[in-house]
């Protein structure tokens, strides 16, 4: 699913942030009780915000903010204010389904697309950078995650087959996806593994992480 090559964006990219509107009680339930629900919705704010600083400050490509709930939530007009081109409603019945279509919507327009969530805070520039270099040798790249999912997914063709059937939530995502691109014939580059922050014991992940980008502002 290339884009067409009248189109403008043709050789550039589309960098994708999928984001839930903040819930008490609907996000980070994780991290409950260790966290009170305030906190953990203080928390899925932080990271949420933190992704999109990232990507913004990478200079990769437009930034598109896909919501799951309100769009127009407070969080999300921060994400417009710090520079995010579009804030789009994620469509879909799934997880797979909602990655699927939003990441074929931007294969319409731009050579190639990335996707991440609003978990992973190692995503930072130089990351994206390995990906952005990863696709030019393979029309896939992901990256795993400590906990058996994946925190990134890139492409320059998709297939909905990588989506479905998938144990959303489990250890095993991004094995049977690995399995699913293999079926599919598409060969794909593996970036060096991340945490996602859902668990009270990947808080020292975000502590040092937060530490250490106030060490180099100072």
């Amino acid at each position: 699913m290339a884009a067409d090559s009248a189109d403008p964006h043709q050789e550039s990219l589309l960098l994708i942030q999928f984001a839930r509107a903040p819930q008490e009680g609907k996000v980070k339930t994780r991290m409950v009780p260790h966290l009170s629900a305030v906190e953990a919705c203080a928390l899925h704010c932080e990271l949420t915000l933190w992704t999109c600083r990232q990507l913004l400050d990478s200079s990769l490509g437009a930034v598109e903010l896909a919501v799951a709930g309100d769009t127009h939530h407070r969080l999300f007009e921060q994400c417009r204010a710090m520079g995010v081109s579009w804030v789009t409603e994620q469509c879909g019945a799934d997880l797979g389904e909602r990655m699927y279509h939003a990441m074929r919507r931007g294969l319409a327009h731009y050579a190639s697309v990335i996707l991440v969530g609003s978990d992973c805070p190692g995503i930072d520039p130089d990351y994206l950078r390995q990906a952005v270099t990863a696709l030019h040798t393979a029309p896939i790249v992901i990256g795993p995650a400590n906990d058996g999912g994946y925190v990134l997914l890139g492409a320059r063709a998709i297939t909905a087959d990588i989506f479905q059937d998938m144990p959303w939530g489990s250890d095993q995502v991004y094995a049977k996806t690995c399995l699913a691109l293999a079926r599919a014939g598409l060969t794909w580059v593996a970036l060096p593994y991340l945490t996602d922050i859902d668990r009270p014991e990947d808080l020292v992940v975000w502590a040092t992480l937060q530490h250490r980008a106030q060490t180099a502002v100072l």
